[in-house]
């Protein structure tokens, strides 16, 4: 019983730290949807200076769903976290929470949404 008590607080507490974050059905937490608008223009604008504003490719690699299709989701989080060692490409973990990424990967998988206007 304590244990799920203190698993709940946890997983509570996590959530507070990603901004009041849903989770998933794994458990995983999600950003909010305002989040994820602000992440969708973090993608779009500073990944896209390097991977260009359609993602199809620059100086970074394609960010399509068929570059990235076999990629697992741990390894592109770990990536855009930690960056690419050698390469231009940085590591996000001062900006981005692992959740954030986890959403950004997953989102980059399934073909990334555009950038809407409020």
């Amino acid at each position: 019983m304590w244990v799920t008590l203190i698993r709940r607080m946890a997983l509570a507490g996590m959530a507070s730290l990603v901004g009041g974050a849903s989770m998933a059905s794994d458990g995983a937490p999600v950003p909010t949807t305002d989040r994820q608008a602000k992440l969708v223009r973090v993608v779009r604008q500073d990944c896209g200076s390097c991977h260009g504003m359609r993602l199809t490719g620059g100086l970074g690699t394609a960010l399509t769903p068929d570059q990235l299709r076999d990629w697992p989701v741990s390894s592109l989080v770990a990536v855009i976290l930690h960056g690419r060692p050698g390469t231009p490409m940085p590591g996000w973990k001062a900006m981005l929470s692992e959740a954030d990424a986890r959403w950004i990967a997953m989102q980059l998988q399934a073909g990334f949404p555009e950038e809407t206007n409020p």
